[in-house]
């Protein structure tokens, strides 16, 4: 009993220090300001910053090429393309972009309601002239039984 208790100890030691090799690693990268310390974390002592480094943010900016712009006018962002400027955010380019495809979308969920109004419609005319599939397909058997017989006689 006493040496099951110990390999017991010995293998949650052992995964104890495996968790923490393996987790260390990514922890540290995520919070580099922390330092470990016989696993405990200590926040390092600050320095004040110098007012001097500032960070100014800046929006990448991108030059939209013609269809782009074409893009940009459909989707009702300007009006007429001498109002585009030479370059815009990718932020204005993504959701003119967005606009397009809702826009795309609601003509092709109409255009499939309108085809399946046509194919209704035109289902019904089919019944009334008395056409189904189903004797279609039984005059083109029985053409083609036709066919092979006079081939069979001509041989």
């Amino acid at each position: 009993m006493g040496s099951l208790r110990s390999l017991h100890l010995a293998a949650g030691n052992w995964f104890r220090l495996c968790e923490r090799n393996a987790f260390s690693s990514p922890w540290l990268t995520r919070n580099s300001d922390l330092k470990r310390i016989n696993g405990f974390c200590t926040k390092p002592q600050e320095s004040p910053k110098t007012p001097s480094q500032t960070y100014t943010h800046r929006v990448p900016l991108h030059k939209p090429t013609d269809w782009e712009k074409k893009i940009l006018i459909w989707s009702g962002r300007f009006k007429k393309e001498d109002e585009i400027p030479e370059t815009i955010s990718f932020e204005m380019l993504d959701a003119a972009k967005n606009k397009m495809r809702v826009k795309i979308s609601y003509v092709m969920i109409a255009l499939t309601v309108a085809g399946c109004i046509l194919m209704v419609i035109e289902g019904k005319k089919a019944a009334r002239r008395h056409e189904s599939l189903t004797s279609l397909n039984l005059e083109k058997k029985a053409r083609l039984r036709e066919e092979a017989a006079m081939k069979a006689k001509t041989e």
